[in-house]
Order: structure tokens, then C-alpha cells, then sequence
């Protein structure tokens, strides 16, 4: 589970009551879809056929751009999530980060999840002895691509979610 049971109120729109701005949300769509792509390689090595993670990174910035629907972003981030099924490993983490971005668009606070996944994707992808040196290189990569005007809150959210994203952030 990545989403909290208390919703913090700077991830929900301000049309639903909460502080998020459309364009806020938008960037933290295109960053999710930045984490997601970076990992993006795992599945596609192993399932070069396959491509539904990709497309939910694609949909997931087309719905960032303004040139489709939330539906059509949920539906590639269900479609990416079935992707994963059955997979092991980093290939499963990217598949699952994919899914998170484009699920962006409904949900705001699941970038951490394609964050928290794409992490793990490295993880799962190291060897035994450097997973925490992966973690940490990601960890330091995603905050690189981090838009300034999201980046204060990107940062706080990963502190106080990170005991329900497997305490991936740094």
C-alpha cells in the first residue's frame, strides 16, 4: 500500500478541497512518468514484446499534456499492472512504476508509488551487496529530475510516507 489512510490535503486538487494546483499535478505526472521510463529497461529486456508499460508512461505524459482523458490514463495503468502480473523481480517493479505514473492522473499522490517502485525496480536489479548503493543513486536521480515548484512537497511526502513505500526514500 502506498497511499495513506489520511490524504494530505496539498495532493488533492483545490477543486476537491484540497491545495493541489492543476499545473502542480501535472508536473508531478511528468516526474512520475520520468521515474517510471528510467526503469523502463528492466521489463523491456525481458519482455521486449510487451509493451503496456511504455504505453502507460506515454499515456500518463499525453494526460500531463492535456491531449487525453483520466480514463484513458487509468486504463494504461491497469493494463501495465497486468502487465506485472506473474513477473518477478525488477522487470515486475518497472511494470508496477509504469502503472503508478499513468494512475497519476486520477490520483496525484501515486507518484511516490512510481517512485517507491522504480526504486525498487534498481534494487531488484543490483546485486545482493549493493542494493542500499542502488536505492540511494536512485533516490538521488529522482530528486534531480524534480521540478523546483513540486520539489518541497515531493520531499516532505516522501518523509512522511515512507514507512508505507518500504522506506525506499532517502
Amino acid at each position: 500500500m502506498i497511499l495513506p489512510a489520511m490524504r494530505d490535503p496539498r495532493l488533492i486538487l483545490i477543486r476537491r478541497g484540497g491545495f493541489l494546483t492543476d499545473g502542480n499535478h501535472r508536473l508531478l505526472a511528468f516526474w512520475a512518468a520520468d521515474c517510471a521510463e528510467h526503469v523502463l529497461t528492466f521489463f523491456e529486456t525481458e519482455y521486449p514484446q510487451d509493451d503496456r508499460p511504455r504505453i502507460a508512461i506515454e499515456k500518463a505524459r499525453k494526460w500531463a499534456d492535456g491531449e487525453i482523458r483520466v480514463t484513458e490514463a487509468k486504463i494504461a495503468a491497469y493494463c501495465s499492472n497486468k502487465a506485472a502480473q506473474g513477473k518477478k523481480g525488477a522487470a515486475k517493479m518497472a511494470a508496477l512504476a509504469a502503472g503508478q505514473a499513468a494512475v497519476v492522473a486520477h490520483v496525484a499522490a501515486h507518484d511516490l508509488g512510481a517512485a517507491a517502485y522504480a526504486i525498487r525496480a534498481v534494487m531488484e536489479a543490483s546485486a545482493e551487496g549493493r542494493r542500499n548503493e542502488s536505492r540511494i543513486s536512485e533516490c538521488i536521480w529522482q530528486r534531480n529530475k524534480l521540478p523546483e515548484e513540486i520539489g518541497k512537497l515531493v520531499l516532505e511526502d516522501e518523509s512522511n510516507r515512507n514507512e508505507i513505500c518500504w522506506n525506499v526514500f532517502i
